[in-house]
């Protein structure tokens, strides 16, 4: 359980730090733009995208936003990775 914890503080600072350095922001629950989501609304809001697989080598990522895909590229490279559309 503490690993977890720590993973989930981690995450958080990390996604909060990127947006503070960048003019960047995300949406919260009521939609409105911010620089501090917290890790609990960002996994939730990432939990409607779902994966085409089309062959064992072949899949696509769906209902990605550009709220989505921002976020991915300011938190870098291996996040991008993870959501790509093509395996």
């Amino acid at each position: 359980m503490t690993l977890c914890l720590m993973v989930y503080a981690a995450l958080e600072y990390r996604i909060r730090e990127t947006l503070k350095k960048q003019p960047a922001t995300f949406p919260d629950q009521q939609g409105k733009e911010t620089v501090c989501p917290t890790a609990r609304w960002v996994f939730q809001y990432f939990s409607g995208i779902h994966i085409l697989v089309i062959t064992q080598m072949q899949y696509i990522v769906l209902n990605l936003n550009k709220h989505h895909i921002n976020l991915l590229k300011l938190l870098g490279v291996e996040y991008e990775k993870l959501y790509a559309g093509s395996g």
